[in-house]
Order: structure tokens, then sequence, then C-alpha cells
């Protein structure tokens, strides 16, 4: 990497680090958080889907619970990455205003912090997904080393996303209300709560168009089914991805001129 670049990565990783910190700096537990939650998430969709609703997963064993819970959870968890770059990219600009008066500071690192908490979060709710299935369910597969295939995309696409909503979010002060709406309807038109093949064909275009559809079917299908992910699929996304990535940079560069003024 060349030394800008460098010094770009060091600054994010720093400034992610800070907000780790500082979102649980006071608390009892501390930075046991970031494992407690999912943990707990897990139990309580567990309990409410497989004890309450006794809802069954498409393939699975009616009784098989725990194979809904986990089937649930990596949606879940796909998700939460969209839920939190994506729904605090239009107030990052006025949250971090004194950074945004500073000429030399590469504002285009900011859009990424959220990103970058949201995937440490990820990734311990990854780990105690992978070993709650090689314990108690499906065991362990050979296709969950696909994850970071499936993901690096997916972080492309919500890095040109967040960038995008964040330079917008400086003249558009009501996009933050709307984007919490969207990231709610993402979450139920997606395949979270059910696989693709069982979408009636009259939404399977809705669904094919939802951002997290994709990454949710392939990452489940890699770290619960022992499924690799499809080259064309893998493909066709990574492309769509780099598109919205590179839009989303043209669109933040283009407007960033006029931040000062309105912040």
């Amino acid at each position: 990497m060349s030394p800008r670049t460098t010094s770009h990565f060091y600054l994010w990783r720093t400034l992610v680090a800070q907000e780790l910190r500082s979102r649980y700096r006071g608390s009892l537990l501390g930075r046991a958080w970031p494992v407690l939650l999912p943990l707990l998430m897990l139990a309580i969709y567990g309990f409410v889907f497989g004890v309450v609703f006794r809802a069954r997963w498409p393939g699975l064993a009616e009784d098989d619970h725990l194979g809904f819970t986990l089937n649930l959870f990596t949606g879940l968890l796909v998700h939460g990455l969209l839920a939190e770059s994506v729904g605090q990219a239009p107030g990052l600009m006025q949250r971090y205003g004194n950074f945004v008066r500073k000429v030399v500071f590469p504002l285009q690192i900011l859009p990424a912090v959220p990103l970058g908490v949201a995937l440490v979060n990820l990734a311990l709710g990854l780990a105690i997904l992978v070993a709650a299935n090689a314990g108690w369910d499906s065991g362990l597969h050979l296709s969950a080393l696909a994850a970071p295939l499936v993901l690096l995309p997916y972080l492309a696409m919500l890095q040109g996303l967040s960038l995008a909503l964040a330079a917008l979010g400086v003249y558009v002060r009501d996009l933050g209300q709307v984007i919490g709406a969207l990231v709610m309807v993402t979450l139920f038109t997606s395949t979270v709560f059910f696989p693709r093949e069982r979408v009636p064909e009259a939404l399977a275009g809705v669904v094919d168009l939802n951002p997290i559809s994709w990454p949710v079917e392939a990452l489940r299908g890699a770290l619960l089914h022992g499924q690799w992910p499809a080259i064309g699929g893998l493909l066709a996304y990574s492309a769509a991805a780099a598109l919205v990535l590179v839009l989303g940079h043209l669109c933040f560069r283009s407007l960033r001129r006029g931040f000062a003024d309105v912040l």
C-alpha cells in the first residue's frame, strides 16, 4: 500500500477503536457486551421462534428449532451491517463537523467508521454462529472459508451507499428519517426470514433487488449448509457492488465542496 493509503487505514482503525471504546465506556460489563449481545439475540430469537411460535425452516426437520434459529440469526447479522452503516450515514458529517472544517482531513474515511464497528460485531456474531452450528447442529463445513468472498462485495456496496448518503445528508436533513424506514423495509423484503425458494413469483423481483438478499443466502449456505457460492451470482453481485462504490465515491467527491458552508 502507498504511504497515503496506509495512513488512511491507521486513521480509520483509530476512529473505529475510539467508537467501540466510547460505546461501552462506563457500562458495567464493558467490552463483554459485543460478545454478550449476539448471544442474547440468539437466545431470544431461539425462544420466540423455536419455542413460542414453533417455526420451521424449509428443508429442516419440524423439531429442528436450533436450525431455524441459526438460519434466521445469519440473516440478522448480515442486515445488522446495513443497519449500522447505512442507517448512520445521513448524519455522519454533522456528527463529525469538527473534522469537516479541517481542509486536510480525509472525509471519505468517516462513512467507513460505523461500517468498521459493525464489522467487529459481525465477526463476533459469526464466530458464535459457526461454533453453535459445529457443536449442536449440522457441523463445521469447509465452505465456511468462502465467507470473506461473500462479505467483501457486500462491504463495498455498503461503503458506496454510505458515501452517497453521508454526502446527501448534509443538504437533505430529512434523509435520516427516510433511511431509517427503508432499513426496516429492507429487513422484511429480503431473505432474512425465509429462503429464496419460498418467495412467491410475484414478489421475486423485489426480493432479488434487495441488496442484502444475495449475501444472506450465500453466507447462510456457506456456513450452515456446506454450499459454496455460485460463481455467476458472486460475479454479478460483485459487479453491482463495484458500480455502487464508484458512484458513491463520485457523489461524495462532488458534494463535499459545500460541506463546510452548509454545516
